[in-house]
């Protein structure tokens, strides 16, 4: 493909704009999507590296109030309600970008 351009004239920055970069997009989308959820899910760095509950993030914080530290108890239905409300910004992530996960996956399927 890129020998392709270049034979019909494409520079070096248009063969990457036009061509890798299109091939390449799911792949780049995927690699966004799994390091945000990574560092989204980051539990152990934090609960170390911080002390203070100024600088407490929502894994750790879900982690107190799942333990009992936060004096709640066993309320399964607030537990389970904090889990679903911390799991939803990588959901939403995941269903915005699904199209090109999808695209990503036909596109060495289809022979044309």
């Amino acid at each position: 493909m890129e020998e392709a351009a270049r034979v019909d004239g494409a520079g070096v920055f248009r063969t990457f704009w036009s061509v890798v970069l299109p091939m390449a997009r799911p792949a780049l989308i995927t690699l966004t999507i799994l390091s945000f959820q990574g560092s989204w899910n980051e539990f152990t760095h934090f609960l170390v590296a911080t002390q203070s509950a100024q600088y407490e993030t929502l894994t750790t914080g879900l982690a107190r109030f799942v333990s009992g530290g936060l004096g709640s108890g066993t309320q399964y239905p607030l537990k389970l309600a904090a889990a679903l409300l911390s799991t939803l910004p990588v959901a939403v992530l995941f269903f915005c970008f699904q199209r090109y996960f999808v695209r990503g996956a036909n596109a060495g399927a289809v022979k044309e």
